[in-house]
């Protein structure tokens, strides 16, 4: 069996320092474990060298830029330093997809290193019969168990009683809506998630700009990602917030527009960063990476906000499409409490059929899906399930769905229908002739 992960490939190894670097929780788990000699590369071995020293040193590991600096600092001979420095970079743009298999693969080699000592050393107590050792031999094991345990922040309660006692303790960022933030008690404070629920052209996006735009000008780094827009009009709502100038006339107005530009890029030194990704391929696992390489480069972020969370894929698909939406804020949420971050998102439900729709509502028969309300229990292809929310009534484009049987559904290009072998579909996402639908009969 191999002693090194030099069997695993050099994308493996690269990848596997990127995450050690973005990824602050994986980096306590595994770093007290991880030896150089698990390296076969020098240069990776240097790299690693010098991340385990600096995480002793300060007790997290450096980004991109520090690791450069300590590297340059350490490093006298001038062609290993260029070699670790372009393996640097190579680092920090490894690929993102499949890090969180990397993480286990890393994890569980670690940790079978560890108890492959453990083993020994017991194989020689046993041998020697040192009996005075077997309660030595049972915390190194647990100690080697501790591979890939994540920390959990634990503190006294009476722990800084005077930041805790301060008025301000939250310092919330207001999101530019006077009246919502009067409601937030200033807006929301770092480790916090507002959602902005609308149906389609309603003015997500345009509200959420807002919201980014606000945060920057009040000297937060804020992270603005969106999916379905086309960047220059999402850079276009952000200068007519400043200029007050309509987007379609603004290029009629250019020399306002760079004036007032300028002055804002002179009198602030936070950023404010445009981030567009592709819609229905992404997890938030991956999202959470691209999020780790911007705070990786340095900027500090205050603030991300996601337009919006329909584009994101569940780590693990289900077939109840709400439960999956569910599980993709749950781990929005989690990732702002992790990363410091205030996180704002917007979602439109994407459940739209027409209020005429006839639904079977346990105990009290066929109904219009207009009359349902929550806690009724709605007839599903797995039977009975209680309505746990109402969406709000929308005026949308309608399209007609018929089956083979004959049935004929109204439905929105958003709505998703359960199908057979193709998981949950809407005619947005790719719903086709063809297609079998789970219905009532």
């Amino acid at each position: 069996m191999s002693k090194n992960f030099d069997y695993l490939g050099q994308t493996f190894q690269l990848q596997l320092i990127n995450q050690i670097i973005l990824d602050k929780e994986f980096a306590r788990a595994i770093l007290d474990f991880i030896k150089i000699s698990y390296f076969e590369n020098k240069y990776f071995k240097l790299i690693i060298q010098m991340i385990k020293e600096y995480h002793k040193k300060y007790d997290a590991a450096p980004n991109f830029q520090t690791l450069e600096v300590v590297a340059k600092s350490e490093i006298t001979q001038e062609l290993a330093l260029k070699i670790v420095i372009d393996t640097i970079s190579k680092i920090s743009s490894a690929p993102l997809d499949g890090v969180e298999l990397v993480q286990e693969k890393a994890l569980k080699f670690c940790k079978q290193e560890e108890v492959k000592i453990v083993l020994e050393k017991a194989q020689k107590v046993i041998n020697e019969g040192d009996f005075e050792s077997y309660d030595q031999l049972e915390e190194l094991l647990r100690y080697a168990l501790q591979v890939g345990v994540k920390e959990t922040n634990g503190f006294e309660v009476f722990n800084d009683l005077i930041g805790v006692l301060d008025e301000d303790y939250r310092h919330p960022i207001p999101m530019g809506v006077k009246g919502i933030d009067v409601l937030l008690k200033g807006g929301l404070a770092k480790g916090e998630v507002g959602i902005i629920f609308a149906g389609p052209g309603i003015g997500k996006s345009t509200l959420l700009t807002l919201v980014a735009n606000t945060a920057f000008n009040n000297n937060y780094n804020v992270l603005h990602i969106f999916f379905e827009d086309n960047p220059k009009i999402i850079q276009r709502k952000h200068i007519t917030l400043w200029t007050k100038i309509a987007p379609d006339e603004l290029p009629n107005n250019k020399e306002i527009v760079f004036e007032t530009v300028n002055k804002i890029k002179e009198t602030h030194t936070n950023k404010l960063i445009l981030k567009k990704l592709p819609s229905d391929t992404l997890t938030m696992n991956q999202i959470k990476n691209q999020i780790r390489k911007v705070i990786a480069d340095g900027i500090k972020l205050d603030l991300v906000v996601l337009d919006y969370i329909d584009c994101v894929v569940p780590d693990r698909q289900g077939n109840d499409d709400w439960k999956n939406e569910g599980s993709v804020i749950r781990h929005f949420e989690a990732m702002c409490h992790e990363l410091n971050i205030a996180g704002w998102l917007g979602t439109q439900g994407n459940r739209c059929v027409s209020l005429d729709t006839i639904v079977d509502i346990e105990n009290k028969g066929l109904v219009q899906i207009k009359d349902v309300i929550v806690g009724d229990n709605i007839l599903t292809h797995k039977g009975y399930k209680a309505i746990s929310y109402v969406f709000p009534i929308e005026k949308q484009p309608v399209y007609r769905i018929k089956t083979k049987s004959g049935k004929e559904i109204k439905v929105s290009a958003k709505h998703k229908f359960p199908t057979l072998g193709g998981g949950l579909l809407s005619i947005d996402s790719g719903l086709s002739v063809g297609d079998a639908l789970f219905i009532k009969k």
